[in-house]
């Protein structure tokens, strides 16, 4: 039995939770709705303030599903409620981003700025700490892939290189560093 499949799912107050047609689970709270389909082989089942995700039998694909299944209904719960969010790092001198509406827009050593639009539920916020001259990015939202996407979407205008770790980065990353030209030049000799 998956042990991620077979924990149940605690369902907060306020937070409602439907199946409609075709195994589609949908998930009402006080921070938004969303819904999302399962397998079809799998059944979902409330008892007052919990919900459990069962499977019928023991075959191979019915293991693989069950685990996904329950994590991505609970992370619809907790989306509901508390929401999801990413932090980025932007390191670098003279790398900085703004806000400009709800977009926000890179300056990132191109010729140009980079503006990414932000996908509808997903919000950016700039934290900026002056003393160390950084900029930290907050995407958040309440679906937790889309949230995901949109961090990875902003991480790829400029990822971290190898030699001096400039660029954006997930707040917590471990940038490994390359020693350089002038290591190599000294291990010759």
């Amino acid at each position: 039995m998956s042990r991620i499949g077979r924990s149940p799912i605690p369902i907060p107050s306020g937070v409602s939770i439907s199946v409609v047609d075709g195994n589609v689970v949908m998930v009402k709270g006080p921070k938004g709705e969303l819904q999302q389909a399962i397998s079809g082989d799998l059944t979902v089942r409330q008892e007052e303030s919990t919900l459990f995700v069962e499977r019928p039998d023991n075959l191979r694909e019915h293991r693989s599903q069950h685990g996904l299944a329950r994590t991505l209904i609970n992370n619809m719960v907790v989306g509901v409620t508390q929401g999801h969010s990413k932090s980025l790092d932007i390191v670098g001198v003279g790398y900085r981003a703004q806000m400009e509406g709800r977009n926000l827009l890179l300056n990132m050593g191109y010729s140009h700025p980079v503006r990414i639009a932000a996908a509808p539920g997903i919000t950016f916020e700039l934290i900026s700490n002056d003393k160390a001259r950084t900029q930290q990015i907050k995407v958040s939202g309440i679906d937790r892939q889309l949230v995901g996407q949109m961090a990875a979407d902003v991480r790829k205008v400029r990822k971290p290189e190898p030699y001096k770790g400039k660029g954006i980065r997930y707040s917590g990353e471990i940038v490994r560093l390359k020693a350089g030209k002038r290591a190599a030049a000294v291990a010759k000799k």
